[in-house]
């Protein structure tokens, strides 16, 4: 593997997804200058922190409807979106080579996951790609109560904001390629105009080895189209160069769900 990061395969998920230091003593040597009034062996001033600039936050696309499967056939672009869980180590490989290939990707979080690794949170926007949720314990949300299905949405979008600054730019329903009315009026109070969906599944998260991720990705991508990965996969960072190599044979570009709708 390209990596070098010696991988190992995840867990199978479900279908349809998964001080500044204390200040010298004042020396007695230290004259004060009758001009200024400062010592001439003055410290500088100490530099305060800079806070990352909050990330983006949802947008609305009037062109497209409430669920996004796909954007527009017309432009050569697609966007590879990954559901975000799994061995760290295998997400900043699969990062590494989308970034070594001239990819942008979209990263649908959970929002459990960042709890343990919030430091990907940050990895991930510093890599220019979009980070969503996707829900907070990957559960079978069409399923849920409304009580319980608005709480999967707002713990990840709560997790989100205070790791980034914002909610994420998409909202993806776990566990089911499409989210009921219920969840997606629930979504859109939450803060996300969109639910996103994908109409190309790569059925990454069967392991069913690299060769048959490249081929299921590319065998019905085109232009417009989303593309439903995983982290957590050794097969899925294996067969993304393979991947990122078929869409630039066929002039096709990978970029964020949110360029690929801009």
């Amino acid at each position: 593997m390209r990596s070098g990061v010696a991988l190992a395969a995840g867990a199978l998920t479900a279908a349809g997804c998964s001080t500044a230091g204390a200040a010298a003593p004042h020396s007695p040597a230290h004259t004060a200058s009758p001009a200024t009034g400062t010592g001439t062996d003055s410290a500088p001033p100490a530099t305060l922190p800079v806070s990352p600039a909050p990330a983006p936050a949802p947008r609305r696309f009037p062109a497209q409807p409430a669920e996004v499967a796909h954007g527009p056939r017309t432009r050569p672009q697609v966007a590879l979106t990954f559901h975000g869980q799994g061995d760290p180590a295998l997400a900043k490989a699969l990062l590494g080579e989308a970034e070594k290939g001239g990819a942008r990707v979209t990263v649908l979080a959970v929002g459990s996951w960042l709890d343990e690794h919030p430091d990907l949170a940050r990895r991930i926007l510093d890599g220019g790609h979009d980070l969503g949720n996707h829900t907070l314990r990957h559960l079978d949300i069409n399923a849920m109560s409304q009580a319980d299905a608005d709480a999967e949405i707002r713990g990840c979008a709560e997790r989100l904001k205070r790791l980034t600054g914002s909610i994420g730019t998409w909202f993806r329903p776990s566990r089911t390629p499409r989210a009921s009315p219920l969840v997606e009026r629930l979504a859109r109070d939450a803060g996300y105009p969109h639910t996103l969906s994908y109409d190309v599944d790569a059925l990454d998260y069967t392991a069913p080895g690299a060769s048959a991720v490249t081929r299921n990705v590319m065998g019905g991508i085109r232009a417009g189209s989303i593309v439903s990965l995983h982290f957590g996969y050794a097969d899925t960072v294996a067969a993304l160069p393979a991947v990122l190599e078929d869409l630039h044979r066929r002039g096709l570009r990978a970029v964020t769900t949110t360029e690929l709708l801009s």
